[in-house]
């Protein structure tokens, strides 16, 4: 296996509502250190159209855009060893102290996970009966094979909680 690899600081601020998980950055991420740097990654697109927002690539305009409308992003998985960019790779992880973000950010209604390896990571670190709804949203990547229309349907739960 190859050299550990960590995730990103989390993007929150006191003003963050919903609180969206991934697992670990991919390659091209931790290349860009940027969440959901991959080309064909479809959160950026997401987010983006959820919010009605003007696309852009640029990404302290990206950050602003999720700060504007109360997203907090992080990853469950502080640091693990993994060879490429695939979540059934992981090795040796060691967790984020979600529930410490949480604790420090009591505006936080809801977490969505994006993906099965964020959701399945975070009941094992919260419990299944924790205090905030937790949802499982379809991965973002691009090895999720899921239509675009139908990921963004799903993304769509967020909106509930921001109203």
């Amino acid at each position: 296996m190859q050299n550990r690899i960590s995730s990103f600081p989390p993007i929150i601020d006191d003003q963050s509502e919903i609180l969206i998980l991934g697992s670990i950055p991919g390659v091209k991420s931790l290349e860009k250190q940027q969440y959901y740097a991959h080309p064909q990654n479809k959160f950026w697109i997401i987010i983006f159209e959820l919010f009605k927002e003007e696309f852009t690539d640029n990404y302290p305009e990206r950050i602003n855009i999720l700060k504007k409308h109360h997203i907090a992003v992080w990853d469950v998985i502080d640091s693990c060893e993994r060879k490429g960019s695939l979540d059934s790779e992981i090795r040796n992880e060691e967790a984020n102290q979600i529930d410490e973000l949480l604790e420090e950010h009591p505006n936080i209604r809801a977490i969505f996970c994006n993906g099965g390896k964020s959701y399945k990571n975070l009941q094992k670190l919260l419990g299944k009966n924790y205090r905030l709804p937790i949802v499982q949203l379809p991965s973002t990547s691009p090895l999720h094979t899921v239509s675009l229309d139908k990921k963004l349907e799903e993304w769509k739960k967020i909106l509930e909680f921001l109203m």
